[in-house]
């Protein structure tokens, strides 16, 4: 049951920030498209701007194999 436990920790660790992630990049994304059409030299700000939150499920994915290597 315990290993039940953390295997869901682990899972959410990583499925939540995912999903806040796809949330702001569609955001980012769909600014950063309309940004570019104005003004194209733009365009490496706006790629920078669209990894940001990819942090997230870096920090994330770091939580859940702590999770799993530190219980298993």
């Amino acid at each position: 049951m315990e290993k039940g436990i953390i295997a869901l920790a682990a899972a959410l660790a990583v499925g939540i920030p995912a999903f806040a992630t796809a949330m702001a990049q569609a955001k980012i994304g769909s600014a950063g498209a309309g940004t570019i059409a104005e003004k194209p030299e733009t365009a490496g700000v706006m790629i920078i701007l669209e990894a940001i939150p990819e942090t997230m499920v870096i920090l994330g994915f770091v939580v859940a194999i702590m999770l799993i290597l530190q219980f298993a």
